[in-house]
Order: C-alpha cells, then structure tokens, then sequence
C-alpha cells in the first residue's frame, strides 16, 4: 500500500514539474519574441500616461472622436520629435560639409590662442602648445591626435548608430502612446484591476500613484531639460556658434542626467568672448546664465506636482538606462527607476509596526 502510494505521489510530482518546466519554456519563449518591443512598449505607456492630460482637451474639441484626438495627438508628438531631428541633421551634415571643403582647399585656419592660455591649470601650457601648432599648421597637429581622431570617430559612429536606433524605438513608442490614448478607458480599468491583484485594496492608490509620479518626472526632469535645451540651442543660432544642434543636443542629455548644461555653455560663452564683439559676447554669456539657473525655478514648480523624487534617484536611472539600452535609456530609466522608488517608498511607509514584547 506504501509502495502504491509512493509511485502515485512520484506520477504526481513529475507531472506537475513537466507542467511548470512547459510553463516556464513557454513563458521565456514569449519574452524572447516580445523583448525587441518591452523599451518602445515601456516608453509608449510613460509617454501616453504623461501626455494624457493634453490629449483629453483634443477629444473634446473633436466632439469626443477617441481614434482622431489620438491620431492627430500622434501626428503633432511625432512632429515635434521630427523636426528638431531633420534641423540637427542638416546642421551636422551642412557643417560637415563645410569643414571638409575647407580641409580640401586648404583654407580652413584655426585662431591663435588668445592671451593667458597657459595661465590656466593643469591643461594651460599643453593646450597653448598645441593651439598655436593648430594655428601655424592644422596638417600637422592634425597628425600629433591621429589616433585619438580614429577612436573619436569610431565612437561618434556607435553613438550614431545608437541615435538612429534611438530615434525609431521612440517613433514606435509615440505610435503606441496613440493607440493606448485612445483606448484610455480600458487600460485604465486594466491597470487598476492589475494593480488591485498585486497590492488588494491598496492597489488603486498605488496605481494613483504611478501616475503622478510619472507625469511628475516627465515635467520636472525630461520637460526642465527640453526647455533648457530648446533655450540654449536659440542663444547658439543666434550668436552662429560652430555645431549649434550638436551643442543642444548635448545640453539636453546633461540636463537629463542632472549634471545641467552648465559646462557647455561655459564653453560656448569662452568661444564666444574669444570671437565676438565684446556686446554680443556679454548678452551671450547673460542668456547662458538665465539658462543654466532657469531649472532652479521650473523644477519646484514642475517636479512638485508629482511625487517627489531625489535627483541621486533620477540620475542613477538616467546613467543605468543610458548603460542598459542606450540614449533611449537616458529617458526612460530616470522615469522607471523614479516609479519604483516612489512605489517601494509608499510600501515601506505603510508597513505596520512590529509589536515589542511586554
């Protein structure tokens, strides 16, 4: 009779571990096909959850039409993602041009440096050396960094590799931000039943939560650092300074990773000193200044609506974003990385108190 029951109970055992291992085999297989589309699905649901706010007055406006307010709230996010993209493209690729003409005909000629270089610390005396060998013969100083050019340019290759795949993973998410704003509705109701299956009757609050949070992070961090980089990108064309979207686009990822784009424009504003009329290169410097401080006043104003995140969390999440999935990562681990910190924060403060013994 043991025995009997010893076979039924190994059958069972066996049966039940080959169900869970297909299960498993099953599940992994699902997630192996889906992983190409978890960054842009991710993305589409920060972006539709942040931007909801300003779709509702469209469907409003279109006498309630869900699928148009969502097209044409597509169409006007991927415009405003497009024509930035096509202006910084034409700048690169006109100054390419440009420089490599000059380089061909021999024109292109580099300014002495200006007085009191080498006073500067630490880098003052090589960088002068090498200035004023740039300025008497490019050819040859061109030749001193032949190898930091090649891995310079093999890195700048990657990275706009990086970009383009970048570019069409957040394209695709703005489309999928489009189909999830016009089926709000329902994906509201599934993400509260979700919610409320994880976390029972607390699961609505959370996913209240969520919400706030997200819409917080992307005004306070992402919408801060596009204003930054939209005004620092204006004071470039308007003093013509050299690669003017490149420096924006710079300006805008500094800005993402809370360092802010002070030291580009530290920079512009010394190159500006050095090649400007003194006027231009002091209202220069003032702008550079109004948009360098300017996230003092809009963060508070913007991030406080939300749940409030500390910067050490959204630049933690910028960076391992940025290492996990590339540029699009700068963007969406500070906003995902900030959701689970205001989440696990909002769990712990609801944890009950331990009774101490008598």
């Amino acid at each position: 009779m043991d025995q009997a029951q010893d076979r039924v109970f190994v059958r069972r055992a066996l049966e039940a571990a080959i169900r869970i291992g297909i299960i498993a085999l099953l599940g992994a297989w699902c997630f192996e096909i889906v992983r190409p589309f978890v960054v842009p699905v991710v993305w589409g649901i920060i972006i539709a959850v942040a931007v909801f706010p300003a779709y509702l007055p469209i469907e409003r406006a279109l006498g309630g039409r869900r699928a148009m307010a969502a097209i044409v709230a597509t169409l006007v996010m991927l415009a405003v993602l497009l024509v930035p993209t096509v202006m910084l493209a034409g700048t690169l690729v006109d100054g390419a041009e440009h420089v490599a003409g000059k380089l061909i005909d021999g024109s292109l000629s580099v300014p002495p440096p200006p007085p009191g270089v080498a006073d500067w610390p630490l880098i003052g005396e090589p960088l002068e050396a090498f200035w004023k060998l740039a300025s008497n013969d490019l050819a040859r100083a061109l030749q001193q960094i032949r190898p930091q050019l090649a891995s310079g340019g093999r890195i700048l290759l990657s990275t706009t590799a990086d970009a383009g795949i970048g570019l069409l993973q957040f394209m695709l998410a703005i489309v999928i931000a489009g189909v999830l704003m016009a089926h709000a509705h329902d994906g509201d109701e599934v993400a509260h039943a979700f919610a409320q299956r994880l976390a029972g009757d607390r699961g609505p609050e959370l996913a209240e939560l969520g919400q706030a949070t997200v819409r917080g992070v992307a005004r306070g961090i992402l919408g801060v650092a596009l204003i930054q980089s939209l005004l620092a990108g204006l004071g470039f064309l308007a003093v013509g300074l050299p690669g003017a979207g490149l420096l924006a686009v710079l300006c805008l990822l500094l800005a993402i990773v809370q360092i802010g784009p002070g030291l580009v424009l530290i920079g512009a504003a010394i190159y500006v000193f050095s090649t400007a009329p003194t006027l231009i290169a002091v209202v220069f410097a003032v702008w550079c200044a109004f948009v360098a401080l300017i996230d003092n006043v809009l963060k508070p104003i913007l991030l406080g609506r939300g749940a409030k995140v500390p910067m050490v969390v959204v630049f933690i999440g910028a960076i391992g974003g940025f290492l996990a999935t590339g540029i699009i990562g700068l963007f969406v681990g500070s906003v995902v990385l900030s959701l689970g910190y205001t989440l696990l924060c909002a769990w712990l403060k609801d944890t009950p108190p331990i009774a101490k013994d008598a």
